[in-house]
């Protein structure tokens, strides 16, 4: 298993980063696609038109969001969490995603660089 760990600078107050991250509407608009979002743990979600999907596991508004990821039947299973720091251009965002499948680990990368992240940092310019 791989796991993931990286900052990124998103030209947003932490709170509009977390609204865009948790509001279904917010996240249909940055990913282009079909989104669903529950708003408490143990909620689901589908972000991407299904590509991506989960349980919200914890909410923290404002400051961090933990959700696991499906990857099939694996376990352990995969975590992601979100952290939301003020920052002088707007907010860090620290993602983190643990217990990733080996074989998906450099795909998973380039996926929170070249898509997630990069349709969420757009969404914002």
């Amino acid at each position: 298993m791989k796991d993931f760990k990286k900052y990124y600078t998103v030209a947003a107050t932490p709170e509009e980063v977390y609204l865009a991250l948790t509001n279904p509407l917010s996240i249909t608009l940055w990913t282009g696609g079909k989104a669903e979002m529950g708003n408490a743990p143990g909620s689901r979600f589908s972000l991407f038109d299904d590509s991506i999907n989960g349980t919200n596991l914890e909410y923290e508004h404002g400051k961090r969001l933990v959700q696991q990821w499906d990857f099939g039947d694996q376990e352990p299973a995969s975590i992601v969490t979100f952290k939301l720091h003020e920052h002088k251009h707007g907010t860090s965002l620290e993602v983190k995603q643990t217990n990733i499948p080996d074989e998906a680990g450099d795909d998973i990368s380039s996926g929170w660089d070249d898509t997630y992240m990069a349709s969420l940092m757009d969404f914002f310019d």
